[in-house]
């Protein structure tokens, strides 16, 4: 499978990417610079572990396919080459969006419209990341969602896109990242 990891300059792709990597590496005095290129990680998903009080109360998750995969992210200020990475078929895409940082919200919809309208991509899976969500106060997911006009896209569009919060710092989302990347 081919995975990319694609986003505006400074949406958190590498900082994502090494928490996937080693949750350990990364904490509140963690920082990256922005990619001039692209970088390869390879993630170990995590074995998954159920707490039996939860069986009860969860559905099943699906069953992971992969242990281990491969994900080139492309740096932001390289969108518009974004394409050229496309000539092999690419699975899946993991989008990240800096909901802490208004004025590129938009800017990042535009980015994503353009990929989600390409036509090698039609098969792919999107996974939209809401990154920075510790930055952001609790209504900014409403409201970049609102900005990006997902509700609206959803509808018109013949991907799948699967919708995640995450944090590097308190590790929310992580879980749900490694059953997509996984599945």
């Amino acid at each position: 499978m081919s995975y990319l990891c694609l986003g505006p300059i400074s949406a958190g792709k590498t900082l994502l990417l090494t928490c996937l990597q080693n949750p350990d590496s990364v904490n509140f005095t963690s920082h990256s610079v922005p990619s001039v290129g692209t970088n390869l990680f390879t993630i170990k998903i995590p074995p998954l572990v159920i707490d039996e009080k939860e069986i009860n109360i969860k559905p099943t998750p699906p069953a992971r396919k992969r242990d281990l995969v491969q994900v080139r992210e492309v740096g932001g200020c390289l969108a518009p080459i974004w394409r050229d990475y496309m000539n092999r078929p690419i699975d899946k895409i993991i989008y990240v969006v800096d909901t802490s940082n208004l004025c590129q919200i938009s800017a990042a919809g535009v980015l994503l419209y353009s990929m989600l309208a390409e036509p090698r991509l039609q098969k792919a899976k999107f996974l939209l990341v809401l990154s920075k969500m510790d930055l952001a106060y609790r209504q900014m997911r409403n409201e970049a969602l609102l900005m990006l006009q997902m509700e609206k896209f959803r509808k018109q569009i013949a991907q799948d896109i699967t919708i995640v919060q995450f944090s590097a710092i308190n590790k929310e989302g992580m879980d749900e990242i490694y059953d997509w990347l996984a599945t």
